[in-house]
C-alpha cells in the first residue's frame, strides 16, 4: 500500500508543480458550489473517496457553481471542477452570456456525475402551482453563476415570460421563500435537493414544474435539455411523478493534468460507487456507462484510456483533439 501511496502522491505533485497557482501545495481543489444543493454535498463525498481510495490529497472549494469552475479550471486555478453540460457547452464555445464570448477551450471531462433535474416550489397560501402563474412575479433561480441562475432566464424567455428573477445561495433563497420576501423558487440539481428537503420538512410547499408543451417549447429553443422525471413521494408533499428537463452532470479538469492522474481519479470514482451513493443518493447515477450521456465536451486521454479499458463506445466528437 505504501508504493500505491507515494505513488498516487507523485503523480499529483508532477501536475500542480507544473500548474503555478496550485504549486503551494500537492492538494487537488475540487471546485464545487453554494451550501444547500448537490455539488456542494457531492463535492465533499468525491474528495473523501479519492482521498481514502487512492491515497491523493483532495480538498474542495465552494465557489458560484458550474459557470465559475470552466472559468477556475480552464485556467487552472482549481484542478478538478464539476459542471452540466450545458454550461460546459456554453463554455467551450463561447455561446453563454457569462463567457462575455471567451472560449475556455482547455477543460475536459472525466467521469460521469448525475442527471441535473429543474424543477420549482412556492409556499402553499401563496396559490402558486404552475410555471405560467410566475409570470411577473419575483423568482429565485440559484447562485447567477450556477446551472439553474444561467438557464432560468433563457427558459423564462422561451416561454415568453418576464418573471423578475433573483440570484442567491439556494440557503438564503430558502429563507427569503420561508418570508415572504420572494413569490417562488426555481432551482435544479442531483435529486433530492437538499434545500428542497428542508422546505419540504419544514413549510407547507406546492412543488411543480411543466406542461408538455412548455417543455417541448424549452427543448426547442435549448435542444441541450432531455425529457426527464422527478418520482413521486420524492419529496413528502410531492405525491405525483412531475415531468421535467435536465442536464448531465460531468467532472472536468484542465487538458494538461498528467494522464495517469486523470485515469486515477475516474478509475477511483467510478468503481467505488457504493461509497458515493452513501455520501449521497443522487451518486447512484455516477457509473460507467453513464459516460455516453457526454456528447459535446472532449474526454481528457486518461478518462478515454479507463473507458477503453471497460469497452465503453463513447461519442466520436468527444476523443481527444
Amino acid at each position: 500500500m505504501g508504493t500505491v501511496r507515494l505513488g498516487s502522491v507523485a503523480i499529483a505533485i508532477a501536475w500542480l508543480v507544473a500548474t503555478p497557482v496550485l504549486a503551494q501545495s500537492a492538494t487537488l481543489t475540487i471546485g464545487t458550489a453554494s451550501v444547500g444543493g448537490t455539488y456542494f454535498v457531492y463535492g465533499e463525498r468525491v474528495a473523501q473517496v479519492l482521498t481514502e481510495k487512492a491515497r491523493l490529497q483532495v480538498a474542495t472549494q465552494q465557489t458560484q457553481g458550474p459557470n465559475q469552475n470552466v472559468i477556475m479550471v480552464d485556467d487552472k486555478k482549481l484542478a478538478l471542477g464539476m459542471v452540466t453540460m450545458g454550461v460546459a457547452l456554453q463554455g467551450l464555445h463561447g455561446t453563454g452570456a457569462w463567457t462575455k464570448g471567451h472560449k475556455y477551450e482547455n477543460i475536459r471531462a472525466l467521469f460521469p456525475m448525475y442527471e441535473m433535474t429543474l424543477q420549482c416550489l412556492a409556499l402553499k397560501k401563496s396559490g402558486l402551482t404552475s410555471l405560467k402563474q410566475l409570470d411577473r412575479k419575483l423568482v429565485g433561480t440559484g447562485p447567477k453563476a450556477g446551472t439553474p441562475g444561467t438557464y432560468f432566464p433563457l427558459i423564462f424567455e422561451a416561454l415568453g415570460m418576464t418573471a423578475q428573477l433573483r440570484n442567491g445561495q439556494s440557503v438564503d433563497l430558502g429563507n427569503q421563500l420561508s418570508d415572504g420576501v420572494i413569490d417562488a423558487f426555481c432551482f435544479g440539481a442531483g435529486l433530492p435537493i437538499p434545500i428542497f428537503s428542508e422546505l419540504d420538512a419544514a413549510q407547507q410547499i406546492a412543488f411543480f414544474t411543466w406542461t408538455d408543451a412548455e417543455i417541448a417549447a424549452i427543448r426547442k429553443a435549448l435542444p441541450e435539455f432531455s425529457e426527464s422525471r422527478i418520482p413521486k413521494g420524492l419529496y413528502k408533499q410531492q405525491p405525483d411523478e412531475q415531468k421535467t428537463v435536465g442536464l448531465f452532470n460531468f467532472a472536468i479538469a484542465h487538458k494538461d493534468m498528467d494522464e495517469r492522474l486523470a485515469y486515477t481519479i475516474t478509475k477511483t470514482i467510478l468503481e467505488n460507487n457504493a461509497l458515493m451513493v452513501r455520501g449521497y443518493p443522487a451518486a447512484k447515477e455516477t457509473v460507467t456507462a453513464n459516460a455516453t450521456r457526454n456528447s459535446v465536451l472532449p474526454f481528457h486521454p486518461g478518462a478515454v484510456r479507463y473507458y477503453r479499458e471497460k469497452g465503453i463506445k463513447l461519442d466520436p466528437a468527444t476523443l481527444p483533439r
